[in-house]
């Protein structure tokens, strides 16, 4: 065979081998490999990306906000291809406000390719990170997923009732948490087809996103403003550990505002002491001293026990069982009317007009007021207080309790007690949302709890208490007629398990106009210093509160 045959046959075996190879090849990637073939292409031209859904706003009952949702980004980093992770960190830890030696760690980590330097960052800090560019490629490590933030644009003004959310969205404390089912929405799925350029051609929603509800308060920003402001000065003057401040409306049970000492700012409530956290109106709970003896008069009123005129014989001293009780202020043996045992704050007085009504009307009538219950108010964390069964009263339990000693209550279920006397006997929820998307939200039918005739009695015995010769008539507002009662109760030391010498509640409630009330104030201080008595610390800021109020709120005098 001659040399160019053979070669010729040669480059045709390779040609054949050549085209055979191309057809195998052609073969397995058109059959075989086709499917992950053909997923990869859609991977790399199209992208499911998460639409983060807005919370709703928390609003005061005029649509002022105080939580509200804002574009943010989670700044991502893929430490594997990040080459210089002290440099990059130091660039980007003043934006994040974040310390440097806070960030390096996550940067530098090369056995991870995915890794969250910063969630809910604000856009507008996004934005200049983007803007670095921190190498000469053009690339530095870092992505952005688009999200939202929880932002509260009033700061410190009812930060504990707010609360706050978890780095998930999800409420952690307060109506951000007791709220979050309506808060909260739901996140929506967009799919994005990119040409070769990456330029996207494609753009649609597979899962449409539902934006959170807007909760709506019953709270008055301005209202709140005052009572924090007030609160603020109790604490210059008598520096006590807490304090807290409540403000309704008796007729239908709305708090128009509510306020604590020390306060929160609700941007950073995850740095504040426990105890500074705490919504001390409904999770704090205390002794309530002689505020508790306006429910034993209205529950031995109400079961017919005693009349305003009903006439009591009060020793210097009273004994019952292992327990002497004796008044705070010095006096002889006198005999007085209910009315005049209320205005000047007997202790001998109530617990006798206790022991005549009896432990089992007694106990029955004080569940009946709300107490040893959580108040259904829609704040997370509502304490129940602590209120003996009748069966283990010892011989001293009912006088003790009926003057506000030997059981606990919160400020909220002592709102809701006096709400009852001063609206002519009914009993309402106390309530903090108004509307949720414009629904008004529903509440518990009143019940009728005192008799018109009871209640208006009440009223008129409390408004004593502010008249000269009561216990708080320093707090008196000109013009006006004010009804209330002053408490100063001695804390049990948890050590000992007796009362302290030192620490003390100092409290006031009261409500006007007396004779029509449409305006309630508690004010509770936990451990006043320099001075202990409801009267002289409490008192006048219920005074200051109502004297800012009452005319706001467009309340005549008389």
């Amino acid at each position: 065979m001659r040399p160019f045959d053979l070669r010729a046959k040669r480059l045709f075996a390779v040609f054949v081998a050549v085209v055979a190879v191309a057809g195998v090849r052609a073969f397995w990637v058109t059959v075989v490999k086709a499917p992950s073939l053909q997923a990869q292409a859609s991977s790399q031209q199209s992208q499911r990306t998460v639409v983060p859904a807005p919370r709703g706003d928390i609003t005061d009952k005029h649509g002022t906000p105080l939580a509200v949702s804002e574009p943010a980004v989670n700044v991502v980093a893929n430490p594997m291809i990040i080459r210089d992770p002290n440099g990059l960190a130091a660039k980007i830890a003043p934006i994040l406000g974040k310390p440097v030696e806070e960030v390096v760690p996550k940067l530098s980590d090369r056995t991870k390719g995915f890794v969250y330097v910063a969630r809910a960052v604000p856009a507008a800090a996004g934005d200049k990170l983007r803007a670095l560019r921190i190498d000469d490629r053009r690339v530095d490590g870092l992505s952005y997923e688009a999200t939202t933030r929880r932002a509260y644009p009033r700061g410190v003004q009812a930060g504990q009732l707010i609360g706050m959310i978890g780095t998930e969205g999800k409420g952690l404390s307060g109506l951000e948490y007791s709220w979050d089912s309506q808060l909260r929405g739901s996140d929506g799925e967009r799919l994005t087809v990119s040409d070769a350029r990456g330029e996207p051609i494609l753009v649609q929603d597979s899962k449409t996103m539902k934006s959170g509800r807007e909760v709506r308060l019953t709270i008055d920003a301005a209202v709140q403003d005052q009572v924090e402001r007030v609160l603020a000065g109790v604490a210059k003057v008598y520096q006590p550990k807490g304090a807290t401040a409540i403000v309704a409306d008796p007729r239908n049970g709305e708090l128009l505002a509510l306020a604590n000492y020390p306060p929160v700012d609700a941007n950073a409530i995850a740095s504040a002491s426990d105890y500074a956290q705490l919504n001390k109106a409904s999770g704090f709970t205390y002794e309530p001293g002689s505020t508790f003896k306006a429910v034993t008069v209205a529950a031995a009123m109400q079961s017919g026990a005693v009349t305003p005129a009903s006439q009591f014989f009060l020793p210097i001293e009273l004994q019952a069982g292992d327990k002497t009780i004796s008044d705070s202020h010095d006096r002889g043996e006198e005999t007085l009317p209910v009315s005049e045992i209320l205005a000047q704050s007997s202790n001998v007085g109530a617990a006798k007009i206790g022991l005549k009504t009896g432990k089992e009307r007694f106990d029955r009538w004080v569940r009946r007021f709300g107490f040893a219950q959580p108040t259904g108010s829609g704040m997370p964390g509502e304490e129940r207080g602590l209120l003996l069964p009748a069966a283990k009263y010892s011989d001293a339990t009912l006088p003790n309790m009926s003057m506000g000693q030997g059981l606990s209550v919160t400020p909220l279920q002592m709102i809701q007690a006096y709400a009852t006397i001063a609206n002519g006997g009914l009993k309402r929820q106390p309530r903090i949302v108004e509307e949720v998307d414009g629904e008004p939200v529903r509440t518990k039918a009143p019940e009728r709890l005192l008799s018109p005739r009871v209640s208006s009695e009440m009223r008129q015995m409390l408004r004593g208490v502010l008249e000269e010769g009561g216990t708080a008539s320093e707090a008196a507002i000109p013009g006006f007629d004010l009804a209330g009662k002053t408490g100063t109760a001695q804390k049990v030391d948890p050590q000992t398990g007796t009362y302290s010498e030192s620490k003390y509640i100092a409290s006031f409630i009261g409500f006007a106009p007396a004779h029509d009330p449409k305006l309630l104030v508690a004010v509770v201080v936990d451990e006043p210093s320099g001075d202990i008595y409801g009267g002289s610390v409490a008192a006048p800021a219920f005074s200051r509160i109502m004297s800012f109020a009452l005319p706001y709120l467009g309340i005549s005098p008389r």
